[in-house]
């Protein structure tokens, strides 16, 4: 049964009384891979700033030729931005955290070094989500997110670009004040902003490579225990960005499984087939769902489709709707059909939404 709510600040208090480390490493192996993460985003800040006088040069000939050939954006200078700001971002950020765990008695002050770490999040996701949206001249239209509270519920986001991963933290996280436990692959990790963030909270970095499966979901469905009404979890069950070439793969990888799963991946036409593991194990604790789609950051997939220009001055729909705990059903089969069917939804929308931006 879940604990009864006590007020903000409860989340933190409880943190105090148990273990946060959702992804335990041997401190030695920590320390080691952060001595050359922290160490390369500051030197990479550094190259950058300094060489910034004649990379923005070549930069700009570089777009001009491409305007005068075939009328693309500036996008050379945009990504030499928003390269500049993420890194800016990073440093500032880690400075921050090693200010909050001096200013925290070096960790011993659990509550005050949790809730510093909530407000560094928040500003770290809000500043890149700006940036990105002055940078490229984007709209953002959201609606649905007021439905997110009270939690706790189980978030689960359409994935289709690098960032859509800005969106939890901006309009749950920093919009409706919900607290989220993140799973996100264990490559993240080498990210130090991420890193250090990701391991004073409750999150967990998933091995994909993992021999034991059974030790990955077992550590996600521990994410589940404890929450409060200003808490929740985010997944994103697609487990990568949609590109045609992973449909297909997907499609193949299920052709021996269940013929009617099967069927109705075959409708999904813009997004991938959820992955069933994370999602199964975590509707066994009788949350709420928020299901999150999103339509025009697909060409933010990989550079080259950023480098193409096509995003620059679009709108971008958002929507989120919530589902009743006790509209899930209680069997493994009819979880999985039901995850598919709001993914078929999320499909018709996103197909009904080009046919409306393109009249």
């Amino acid at each position: 049964m879940r604990a009864a709510y006590e007020g903000p600040g409860t989340y933190a208090l409880r943190m105090q009384a148990r273990d946060h480390d959702y992804t335990p490493e041997p401190r030695g192996a920590v320390i080691r891979r952060r001595l050359v993460t922290v160490p390369r985003s500051f030197a990479l800040l550094f190259v950058l700033t300094v060489a910034s006088p004649i990379v923005a040069l070549i930069a700009g000939l570089v777009d001009g030729a491409r305007y005068l050939v075939r009328r693309r954006p500036a996008m050379t200078l945009r990504l030499l931005a928003f390269g500049w700001v993420f890194l800016a971002v990073e440093a500032l950020g880690i400075l921050w955290m090693t200010g909050t765990w001096v200013w925290s008695g070096f960790g011993i002050n659990r509550r005050r070094l949790v809730e510093s770490t909530w407000r560094i999040q928040r500003w770290w996701a809000r500043t890149l989500f700006r940036s990105v949206q002055r940078l490229f001249d984007l709209r953002f239209v959201a609606t649905g997110f007021e439905l997110a509270t009270p939690g706790p519920i189980l978030a689960v986001f359409r994935h289709a670009s690098i960032i859509d991963n800005l969106l939890p933290a901006v309009y749950l996280t920093d919009g409706q004040r919900l607290k989220l436990r993140w799973i996100v692959k264990r490559e993240l990790l080498m990210l130090p902003s991420l890193d250090i963030a990701g391991k004073r909270l409750p999150n967990y970095f998933v091995d994909r490579a993992s021999p034991d499966p059974r030790r990955e979901l077992r550590a996600i469905r521990a994410l589940a225990e404890n929450l409060d009404t200003d808490e929740g979890i985010l997944l994103y069950p697609e487990g990568t960005r949609f590109t045609e070439a992973k449909r297909a793969r997907a499609l193949e990888r299920m052709a021996n499984g269940d013929p009617e799963l099967l069927e109705m991946a075959q409708r999904m036409h813009h997004v991938l087939p959820p992955r069933l593991g994370g999602a199964m194990t975590l509707f066994d604790a009788g949350l709420d769902v928020l299901v999150v789609a999103h339509e025009g950051l697909g060409g933010f997939a990989s550079i080259g489709e950023i480098w193409s220009g096509s995003l620059v001055g679009r709108t971008i729909p958002i929507r989120a709707w919530r589902h009743a705990a006790d509209s899930i059903p209680d069997d493994r089969r009819g979880r999985a059909r039901w995850l598919y069917e709001r993914w078929l939804e999320i499909d018709a929308w996103i197909a009904s939404t080009r046919l409306d931006q393109a009249s």
